[in-house]
This record gives C-alpha cells, structure tokens and sequence, in this order.
C-alpha cells in the first residue's frame, strides 16, 4: 500500500453531474437567489447553480479544490470563501443553500442554518440516517421553530463517485 489516502478514505464523494443538474433542479432555487454551496468539493453544483440564474457562495476547506474553484469559476462570479463549516459567518442578506456538505458535519450544519431568520430553504445531500434523525428531531437553535424539516427525495450510491458506502438522501428546510 503506498500510503495515499484515497477520497473514500477521507469521506469526499463528488455527486456525479447528472445527480447534480437533479438535485438543483427539484431546489426551489431561482434566478437572482444567493445561494451557498457548502463543502463545494471541485464545484459539480456550481455549474446547474449559475445555468439556474443564482448568484454562487462556494465554501471549500481543501485549499487546492478552493483553488481550483476560483480558478473555474471566477469569470462567472462565483465567490469562494476558504473555511470549515463549522466556522462560517451567513449572510446578512436573505439566502438559499444547495450542497452536499460533508457528512460528519450534518447536525452541525443544520442547527447553524436554523439559527438565523434569513435562510430561505436549504436542500442538503446527506447520509440518508441522519437526514431522518433531523426530521424527526432537528436540533435546538434560535429560529428553528420557523422551519419546517422533510425529506425530499433518495439519492443512491451510485449518484457519487466514488460511492459511499452508506445511502443518502435531500433534507429540505423551509420557511
């Protein structure tokens, strides 16, 4: 074995584009929308974001893949910000997010997102046990009684590559 970790190892599975273009276009996301792709990976939302007419924040922790999206995507306006999610400041601004975070960060991530008042909706492509767990019982925050948790629809393994080992699933958040 020579050493490398491989992206199964360190649990980045990239959505294949077709599962993207899916997962964007059944988002309520809509043209002039600031919308956040958190965990943004080499950006295979990105591009069904802007072709949907939404305005891009793209937060990477990797500093070659943050690279990498500045580099394809700068032309077309999209913002990238470097930092972990858990240490992310939101938007003064009424916002969406589209994005397959990483999933050791979903209840982390979720009770960040119903902490503030401005979140529009968020779709997020989650192991499928923990999207369940959060419809059942979504974490304590500020607002959270603002939002409602469902269920939008399964995504298989094979929608990555390389493919989890675990299913997955959209938890949806809205107003």
């Amino acid at each position: 074995m020579s050493g490398q970790r491989t992206r199964r190892d360190w649990g980045w599975h990239p959505l294949r584009p077709d599962w993207a273009r899916r997962v964007v276009a059944e988002s309520p996301v809509a043209a002039g929308d600031l919308v956040l792709d958190l965990g943004a990976g080499h950006g295979a939302l990105i591009g069904p974001l802007l072709d949907a007419g939404a305005r891009v924040v793209a937060v990477e922790l990797h500093p070659g893949r943050a690279a990498l999206l500045r580099e394809r995507y700068a032309e077309r306006g999209v913002r990238v910000v470097r930092c972990d999610l858990r240490d992310l400041r939101l938007p003064s601004r009424p916002f969406r997010v589209v994005a397959s975070p990483p999933y050791a960060l979903s209840t982390a991530l979720v009770r960040l997102l119903l902490g503030t008042d401005r979140l529009l909706s968020a779709d997020l492509v989650l192991q499928v046990s923990a999207a369940r767990r959060l419809v059942t019982e979504p974490p304590r925050a500020r607002h959270a009684r603002r939002y409602r948790l469902t269920l939008a629809r399964s995504v298989p393994r094979g929608a990555f590559r390389p493919p989890p080992r675990v299913d997955s699933a959209v938890l949806r958040i809205e107003r």
